[in-house]
């Protein structure tokens, strides 16, 4: 009587491609930037105003715009972390809002008339790029 063994090989994993990590962290760095960004306003409208003593204060009126201000740019920070995080795990609805934010990009660019400046040829280009390596993207 003959045994047969088979061992059992699980399928391959998701490779991430290189620009889409290396995409993934700019993404990410920029996102950071821009949260701190709205943190430093936030807490800069709440202490600037209080520490000026002066009976005319020309920061009260728009002391709760710009809190307001700094909270929309905090939440857009996180916003723009999370798509990062979406985008090294290679989420596909991470790749969809890219794609989005990147066809902005490239429409509002040429709106413009900018055809030949910097971020319409980025733009164009990584959103070649994404599509080309979207089959890693589940």
């Amino acid at each position: 009587m003959t045994t047969t063994t088979t061992t059992y090989t699980p399928p391959p994993t998701a490779s991430r491609p290189l620009g889409v990590a290396i995409l993934a962290v700019l993404i990410g760095i920029y996102g950071f930037i821009v949260f701190l960004l709205g943190l430093l306003i936030a807490v800069g409208s709440t202490i600037l105003p209080s520490s000026t003593t002066n009976a005319f204060n020309p920061f009260h009126a728009f002391e709760s715009n710009v809190l307001l201000a700094g909270l929309i740019v905090l939440i857009v920070g996180l916003i723009i972390l999370g798509l990062a995080v979406g985008l090294w795990h290679l989420r596909m609805w991470a790749l969809v809002l890219t794609i989005l934010f990147l066809l902005f990009e490239i429409v509002t660019s040429g709106l413009a008339g900018q055809f030949i400046s910097f971020t319409f040829i980025v733009a164009v280009l990584l959103v070649i790029y994404l599509v080309a390596v979207s089959r890693h993207f589940s």
